[in-house]
């Protein structure tokens, strides 16, 4: 093999390395592809390199800043597989590298430390492994089946009860912003956001752009500030939250049931542990009475995955497609 040289990215890189490449060997990876793009020193930063074998794009590389998760930056790197276990990834990581610590010293950048997204078992997980990247987080695509849960009652069953405790919200609820945005802030700590504003919560979760067409929120029971021989004046703070979206909004194999929603659910992060669970329980039970869902989950998601893991033990929920781990330093 001659000896490769390397320069930055160019318009048409992408139609040339698709063709050399192929399919993408996972999700993460078909993903990332469309993160080689030329270079910026905007916020987010950028930089994007090409190997070239006698004057062909045969592999390359992107690290790049995002605004939301500032703690790390993203990191991808796909070879030819015949020029691969070459040492060709590993000159590209080094190269990103360099252009890492370059950022950060004239201020464009606030860290060097790297993560990315690999499916177990691949080249890319491999390879992540031999770059020293650990594992920091496990994502699946998991759908529950309709019925799967008892029915919650809510006090002495009646339906004034439940309707103080269940109720739709507009997707552009103040109050519901804030429980959102709060539930993405304890469950990302692992890889911490920066400042998560009402916009920005609107526009990754609730905007009519991101799919969100409706909101189910489970709210705690009412309580009147005059004791228990007054009708509580106040409704309940939230207290979980499922947002449905339209079909295609989640990464998922073909085997999801057409009828299947797709949902974000989530819980206040205030709530104890117990009451967390059960949150999510009653919340997952009504909206899987009569149809399934597909949900995302991370290990990170606590409640949820106490609800749903025994769930995926007793073949109740089902993981869909090929789990995605997150790795980094």
């Amino acid at each position: 093999m001659a000896e490769l040289s390397y320069r930055p990215w160019e318009d048409g890189d992408d139609l040339t390395l698709l063709e050399i490449w192929g399919d993408a060997d996972s999700a993460p990876a078909g993903q990332f592809r469309a993160a080689l793009t030329p270079a910026t020193d905007a916020n987010p930063w950028r930089r994007t390199i090409v190997a070239e074998d006698q004057g062909i794009p045969v592999a390359a590389g992107v690290v790049y800043s995002t605004k939301l998760h500032p703690a790390r930056l993203w990191v991808y790197v796909e070879v030819a597989k015949d020029h691969r276990r070459s040492g060709v990834g590993a000159t590209l990581m080094t190269m990103l590298r360099r252009e890492a610590d370059g950022a950060l010293a004239a201020g464009l950048v606030s860290t060097t430390a790297l993560r990315t997204k690999v499916a177990p078992g691949t080249s890319g997980a491999e390879f992540a492994a031999a770059m020293g990247l650990s594992v920091l987080q496990r994502n699946r695509v998991v759908e529950v089946g309709p019925g799967a849960l008892k029915l919650p009652m809510f006090g002495e069953g009646t339906e004034e009860e439940a309707t103080a405790r269940v109720q739709d919200l507009a997707t552009g609820s103040v109050e519901l912003t804030g429980v959102v945005g709060r539930y993405y802030e304890s469950v990302n700590q692992w890889d911490p956001t920066g400042p998560v504003s009402p916009g920005l919560v609107q526009r990754m979760f609730l905007d009519d752009l991101t799919g969100a067409h409706g909101a189910l929120v489970l709210r705690a029971e009412p309580a009147s500030a005059f004791g228990g021989d007054v009708a509580p004046s106040k409704k309940g703070k939230i207290q979980a939250f499922a947002l449905s979206y339209s079909q295609g909004h989640i990464e998922a194999s073909e085997d999801v049931a057409a009828s299947a929603s797709e949902v974000f659910l989530g819980v206040e992060p205030a709530l104890e542990n117990d009451a967390a669970v059960q949150a999510v329980y009653d919340l997952l039970a009504l909206i899987t009475h009569q149809y399934p869902v597909l949900l995302e989950l991370d290990d990170s998601m606590e409640a949820l995955s106490a609800v749903v893991n025994p769930m995926i033990a007793v073949g109740a929920a089902k993981v869909r497609g090929t789990e995605t781990l997150v790795v980094g330093e």
